[in-house]
């Protein structure tokens, strides 16, 4: 990838985008969006982008519009000729319809993979999917970043006595598991039963938290059930503390206010996803130092595995 690279931005993720792009060295590129009376819109390039490497940064996170401004994006550089077009998706919307579990449903995931492929893109680069395997729903690369790089420093300069690592649910037990070896801590984890989606019925805590510090993993809050209920649930078991890290904070519906009102000392997050909302429970650490890194590898065709921790 020897050509001129450029960045560009899509109109919600253009917060992040201007810190990539500052950290890589250079401004966003031009582009704009063209809105109908009737909600249509159409994104734009303002300047050349033949024969460059053509890095568009947007989010997915609801609405859908910012998946269709995307794709629109994408079509347009190629359009123009791009060389190469990079989708640069800290957060990759749809990651949690991954699987068919039960009869008669969509996945989602599959689905997003083949209109961005249908679009023309080149490569992909994010951050955190909810399960690894999405990435084999892309016949074209994927670079997968783990927010364990932001995370893992941020966790160690706390300093804590008596740390253990939990998982808020079994799903989340392989990343909890990473986090605890890396820092030499024991794990628990919250095993729980859904009356349906974003409903939790009962959870039972499985290792002992009490006399402890808690880092709580998980790759994103949405409505912060789960993970208010699991705090709440650690400090009734004699936990010291409970800290969540999350890589996407979603945080909708009541969100802020069942973090405001939980047990919950500090929820640490990243920008993958801008805030509605300041919260004094809730620290935001960037990610865009990471993906211009990444990204700077990439450029010159170094190996990025230097740049996770786990």
């Amino acid at each position: 990838m020897s050509s001129q690279p450029k960045f560009f931005s899509c109109r919600s993720s253009e917060y992040l985008a201007k810190k990539i792009a500052h950290s890589f060295g250079t401004e966003l590129g031009k582009m704009n969006v063209l809105e109908f009376s009737d909600g249509e819109f159409q994104p734009f390039f303002e300047e050349s982008v033949r024969g460059c490497d053509v890095f568009i940064i947007q989010s997915t996170f609801p609405p859908s519009d910012n998946l269709m401004e995307l794709l629109l994006a994408i079509d347009a550089a190629k359009r123009a000729s791009a060389r190469q077009i990079i989708a640069v998706m800290p957060y990759f919307g749809f990651a949690r319809q991954d699987r068919k579990d039960r009869p008669r449903v969509s996945i989602g995931s599959k689905l997003v993979a083949n209109l961005l492929t249908a679009a023309g893109v080149t490569r992909i680069m994010t951050m955190d999917l909810h399960a690894d395997q999405i990435q084999g729903f892309f016949d074209v690369p994927v670079d997968h970043l783990y927010a364990s790089a932001i995370f893992a420093p941020y966790i160690k300069g706390l300093e804590l006595d008596n740390m253990i690592v939990a998982a808020p649910d079994i799903g989340g037990s392989k990343r909890a598991n990473s986090y605890s070896k890396y820092l030499g801590v024991e794990m628990a984890m919250v095993y729980k039963q859904r009356a349906k989606a974003n409903q939790v019925e009962a959870m039972t805590m499985i290792g002992d938290v009490s006399g402890k510090h808690v880092i709580m993993i998980d790759d994103m809050v949405d409505t912060a059930g789960t993970l208010t209920k699991a705090a709440d649930l650690m400090v009734e078991n004699g936990a010291l503390s409970v800290r969540a890290f999350c890589t996407h904070p979603i945080l909708s519906g009541n969100a802020y206010d069942r973090i405001m009102n939980s047990k919950l000392t500090e929820m640490v997050v990243t920008d993958t996803i801008p805030l509605k909302q300041p919260c004094d429970k809730i620290k935001v650490l960037s990610v865009a130092d990471l993906f211009s890194d990444v990204i700077k590898k990439l450029l010159v065709d170094e190996s990025i595995s230097s740049s996770f921790i786990f």
